[in-house]
């Protein structure tokens, strides 16, 4: 055998390569300048963060001096500090306390400082597995930060969350009542009201202002800045982020939601809620009054699951609290709980918008077919048995269309040695070739497009599938044969290393489900390569689907080692059903001789008129033939 050399143009080109590879290097070099800015800014970022918690432990330490001792000097810095809600601090609960507010479903607890919830307890749920003995914490340990920045008339900008707020409890009826108050005199505060009824997750929260007419900047609305970083509560991390997003209802009732990714930003104007939505468990904050314009923003703090393990998102909102008449008066509400389709609907506010069932027609079908249907059998069976029912329930009345595509197939493949022998009559004349085909078809009583409008009808059934599984919160937790978590992966096997787009376990119901795909498109495969015979100028279809065979299996199992095992075992038994009907249609319902004599039949009949479609494609053939010979002409 020859050996092959580098010839002088290969050395040239793999230098003009070389060469490209060093100047783009070299132009994307990060300037030194941008970087000592960048610098420079982090440093006066940290520096004005340490001067504002120095600043805040030197308030801390007055108002400490000023309720236990009186010292008047104390609060005269005070004063020159906070203005007039110095006197705040000076109270008995200016101190670092908490209230707590518990009912049967959620636990509560407030601090004193800044008023705002620092733990929010979910009392029926468990983080990660059944039995794990973790509680779902939406709050805890400063991850949620609620400030409302204060503008006074004596041109001060003080921060909520650095102030303390004087707390009182009561109940109406079974209603527990807290009132925090963030007080400039005696009646002069602002409050946040919440009130917690029972086996509720939805809190009420008003946030009104009394006296502050004179002591606040009322020429602009209040800048109330909602943060949260959400933490995991699921199996898979990924798989959690992939669902936790930022929602919010405009007043006309349409729901939008701020792109995944770094730094993804949203303007909301006239936003009635902003739901700060995870996987299966969200924090909403809605209100009666709509907020003109709202900045939402969201960052992805996943950046390598194998590291990133804690949390999955960073989002912040920064909400106008507009004045009415010198004051403030929202009346909102908190919902921390499920992110659950029926627990959501049944507070008529439209908040089971959040959870993603699809577009259009898929969203219809997820709305009044899989989610009634399955919450009907969820209700008297176990979640893995009312999968295997609601998908048999669902294939088989798909069926009747799967018989029409089937039909379509086996009248084709009748038709395929006219259709052959015609090609070969016109080889040279394609659009003649294509005239009488469609001729053939007239006469024959066959539509080639009959197979295909089974096929398209069925695909939102199927992508309908896809939204609704992944968003099911009744799998969450529950167990089926070897999976202990049906909304997360099945794995049955942990492997010692990381395969990229694969993950680092073996799940079961995937590759059931790719090996179900790989004997249904060996079975139909063949059917459909006799039902369309190859066209000049036109892919090989029969070349693609022998390709497709293995591909789409390959496919299944790596999209879907990581997804709920609901989802691959929906597919799983809906592929084994689908073989199982076609093995019936064809054996018991489709005779090719009977076909073959029908169509024999129709040809003796007066050829039916061609629909307006044939007509068209005809005519369009038949302009394209005359450019085609008007061209040889010249």
């Amino acid at each position: 055998m020859e050996e092959k050399k580098l010839d002088l143009n290969s050395i040239i080109g793999f230098i003009l390569i070389f060469g490209i590879l060093i100047w783009i290097m070299y132009q994307n070099q990060p300037d030194p300048k941008v970087i000592a800015a960048e610098k420079a800014k982090k440093e006066l970022v940290a520096k004005a963060a340490k001067a504002k918690e120095l600043e805040q432990k030197i308030i801390e330490k007055a108002a400490v001096a000023v309720v236990e001792t009186g010292d008047s000097t104390q609060l005269v810095q005070l004063q020159k500090t906070l203005g007039s809600f110095a006197y705040s601090a000076t109270l008995p609960s200016a101190k670092s306390d908490f209230t707590t507010l518990e009912n049967e479903v959620v636990k509560l607890k407030i601090a004193n400082k800044g008023g705002f919830i620092v733990e929010a307890v979910l009392k029926q749920h468990e983080k990660f597995k059944k039995g794990s003995g973790q509680l779902v914490e939406l709050i805890k340990d400063n991850n949620t930060n609620l400030n409302v920045v204060l503008q006074t008339s004596d041109n001060r900008t003080l921060q909520t969350k650095d102030l303390f707020f004087e707390p009182s409890v009561s109940k109406v009826g079974e209603d527990q009542i807290l009132s925090m108050k963030l007080k400039a005199g005696a009646n002069e505060y602002l409050e946040y009201k919440y009130i917690l009824k029972p086996n509720d997750y939805m809190i009420g929260f008003d946030v009104r202002s009394q006296g502050l007419n004179k002591v606040l900047n009322t020429a602009k609305p209040l800048d109330l800045q909602w943060s949260m970083k959400t933490y995991r509560n699921e199996k898979s991390i990924s798989y959690e982020n992939r669902y936790t997003e930022v929602y919010f209802e405009h007043k006309d009732g349409k729901i939008d939601y701020v792109s995944q990714g770094e730094n993804s930003e949203e303007n909301a104007e006239n936003a009635t809620f902003v739901a700060f939505k995870q996987h299966f468990f969200s924090t909403i904050l809605l209100t009666d009054k709509p907020f003109a314009s709202s900045k939402l923003v969201s960052n992805d703090l996943v950046k390598d699951e194998a590291i990133d393990t804690v949390f999955t998102k960073q989002f912040t909102a920064e909400i106008p609290l507009a004045f009415s008449n010198g004051e403030i008066d929202y009346k909102m509400n908190w919902y921390l709980g499920p992110t659950d389709y029926q627990i959501l609907n049944d507070y008529d506010k439209n908040l089971e918008k959040i959870i993603s069932l699809g577009w259009g027609i898929i969203g219809w079908i997820n709305s009044f077919i899989f989610i009634p249907l399955f919450g009907f059998l969820g209700s008297y069976i176990s979640y893995g048995i009312a999968i295997i029912l609601f998908t048999i329930l669902i294939k088989l009345a798909m069926s009747p269309i799967t018989f029409k595509s089937f039909l379509s197939q086996a009248k084709m493949k009748v038709l395929r040695p006219e259709i052959t022998e015609l090609g070969e009559k016109f080889k040279k004349d394609p659009m003649k070739k294509q005239q009488e085909t469609m001729k053939l078809y007239n006469k024959a009583g066959v539509n080639p497009m009959a197979g295909c409008i089974p096929a398209l009808i069925q695909l939102p059934f199927m992508y309908a599938s896809f939204q609704f599984f992944p968003s099911a919160f009744e799998l969450r937790q529950k167990s089926f044969l070897w999976a202990d978590d049906l909304s997360s992966f099945d794995e049955v096997v942990k492997l010692p290393f990381h395969i990229p787009l694969y993950g680092d376990h073996i799940s079961l119901f995937p590759v059931l489900a790719a090996i179900a795909i790989f004997f249904y498109m060996k079975m139909t495969t063949g059917d459909q390569q006799m039902a369309a015979p190859q066209q000049e100028g036109m892919p090989d279809m029969a070349q693609i689907m022998k390709i497709m065979i293995y591909v789409s299996p390959l496919m299944m199992l790596f999209f879907f080692n990581s997804y709920g095992a609901g989802l691959s075992l929906y597919n799983f038994i809906s592929n084994l059903i689908t073989i199982g009907i076609m093995i019936v249609i064809k054996k018991y319902f489709i005779d090719s001789d009977k076909i073959h004599a029908q169509i024999q039949e129709n040809k003796l009949k007066e050829p039916k008129k061609p629909s307006k479609f044939q007509q068209k494609l005809q005519e369009a053939m038949q302009q394209a033939e005359a450019q085609k010979a008007q061209r040889n002409k010249k």
